[in-house]
This record gives structure tokens, sequence and C-alpha cells, in this order.
């Protein structure tokens, strides 16, 4: 399902701890690491979609997060050149999502990546809130900023996470520029070295 702009729907999953850090995955066979996401369906509302790919991503069902906050409206990012593909009959040029924060209401042995029989990632970690800002693949940056800018709110209320990125300097987010709205690193997306979590 593809938009008349050529922007595929999308659900963005921000899965926190009750102690602020979040969910970070590594994709398989990538060196990338980003939050669970995945196209809607036509018949399916956003957040219907949201349960579905948190099950079909992570392994979670409903009962094991509680949904603390939601982007209003699309939020887009355009995909680089090299990942459009022009052959197909309705050309896609990007993702348009809504961003879930969500809490983990159960405990991490739920989480399992291997419930399909293609599943999206090989490994996951708990990042500190605004760590994803800097370490996600580089055309994502800004639809992150812009996601984690609205969900930090409701993520101060019950985890008492920072609601604006730190300053420029800041070791968490090194590189980070308010007036640019994205990190100006050019630091290759990846892991944090910290002790993380197989499944296979």
């Amino acid at each position: 399902m593809i938009d008349p702009d050529g922007y595929r729907p999308n659900v963005g999953i921000v899965l926190m701890r009750p102690d602020g850090r979040l969910f970070w995955a590594r994709r398989v066979r990538r060196d990338g690491w980003q939050f669970p996401q995945g196209g809607m369906n036509s018949d399916e509302t956003p957040i219907e979609a949201m349960y579905r790919e948190l099950r079909e991503e992570t392994g979670l069902l409903p009962e094991h997060v509680e949904v603390l906050g939601v982007t209003p409206g699309w939020l887009r990012y355009r995909l680089p050149q090299r990942a459009i593909r022009r052959n197909d009959r309705l050309v896609c040029v990007g993702q348009k999502q809504v961003w879930f924060l969500l809490r983990l209401l159960g405990e991490e042995s739920h989480l399992r990546l291997d419930l399909t029989d293609k599943p999206e990632f090989d490994h996951w970690r708990w990042v500190d809130f605004w760590y994803p800002l800097e370490h996600v693949v580089m055309f994502k940056r800004g639809v992150y900023a812009r996601a984690l800018g609205h969900l930090a709110p409701f993520a101060r209320k019950v985890a008492g996470v920072q609601a604006v990125p730190p300053k420029e300097g800041d070791p968490r987010t090194a590189g980070w520029s308010r007036n640019r709205a994205r990190p100006r690193s050019r630091e290759a997306a990846g892991g944090d070295g910290g002790r993380g979590h197989r499944h296979k």
C-alpha cells in the first residue's frame, strides 16, 4: 500500500523499560541497528498494525506492554536513491510513520526474535533514550529525532527521561545539534559495544 506521493504507511515502536532505557535491535545479516517498525496492511489501523508488528518482531503480546504515547499525524522519511526500486509499478520513495511509545510490563524472557520464518532481528540490547539519534542509519535520523522528541514528554512522566535531547557535546548523543534537528556525526550505524542478548 503506497500513497499517491510514494510513501508507504508504516508504524514504529519505541519499547521502554521502567528505567527509561529502550529496546535497540540489530537487523538480521546486517550491521544496522534500529527500533522495530513495519508496514501497515490496507485493512489495519495504526494500533492494530503496531500490535501485529510487536508480536512478529519482538514476541511480545498486548498484555506485555502499556501504550504511553503516540506521535501526532504522519512522520515521513525518504529512502536513499539506491534503495528505491524504480521497476516496481508503484514506486515507494519512503515511509510515513505513526510512532508508539510502549512501556514493558512483562519480563525480558517474553522477548523472542524467532517467532516468524524470517526474523527481522538477531540481537538486541537496552540503550539510553537519546542514544538512537546518533546510531541509527543516517537517512532515518531526522524521523527518529522527531519521533523521540514527540514521545519524550510521555517517557519523562513515568521514567524521568530528559524531555529534550542532551546538549551538544553530551556523550550520550555526541554531535547532536538542535538547530539542524539531527545529529552531525557521520558515525556508522551500529551497537554500543554493550551487553546484549542473542536469540536464534
